[in-house]
């Protein structure tokens, strides 16, 4: 396996759902960018009119213990964590332009793509599901009342009453 798919592998393990956007914590990021999350902020912050509230924010306290607990990360931050969105990640490597931010900008949005293809998929099998569903439920009773016929037909006809013999 080459180094640009495990890279896309990797990335995409650290994409989280928070308010109901995929996003990427900033120590993820920062850990495949291998820069600290101090300098990775840092450089976000000198370049903060790039980063609207839509490509990045910064946890609430509960946002970011569920995440801690989700994610088992061990030990504390000083600061709650900033999470970027994807035209967050996309907007990071205009600002950070060494060549492994581009090779891992690169993968990130493979990820990304990858993401949204599944979720896709996930969502037509399940139309598709529920629509044999339906087709099932309506058909379910006219298979019932074959079944009531057929048991009907294997069922002992009653026998004819008998001839009486003698006076009546």
């Amino acid at each position: 396996m080459n180094n640009k798919k495990i890279l896309a592998e990797v990335a995409a393990t650290k994409i989280l759902s928070v308010r109901g956007l995929r996003v990427m914590l900033d120590s993820d990021l920062a850990g495949l960018y291998g820069v600290k999350t101090k300098n990775l902020n840092l450089q976000v912050r000198r370049n903060i009119r790039r980063f609207p509230e839509d490509f990045i924010f910064q946890l609430t306290k509960e946002e970011a213990l569920r995440l801690q607990n989700a994610t088992s990360k061990r030990g504390g931050r000083r600061y709650l964590p900033y999470v970027f969105t994807e035209q967050g990640v996309a907007m990071l490597s205009s600002v950070l332009n060494s060549e492994r931010a581009i090779q891992v900008n690169i993968a990130i949005m493979r990820a990304f793509v990858k993401l949204r293809e599944l979720l896709l998929t996930h969502k037509e099998l399940a139309q598709k599901l529920e629509e044999l569903e339906r087709k099932y439920q309506l058909h379910e009773t006219d298979i019932q009342v074959i079944f009531e016929a057929i048991k009907r037909l294997l069922e002992r006809p009653p026998e004819p009453p008998k001839p009486r013999f003698g006076m009546n």
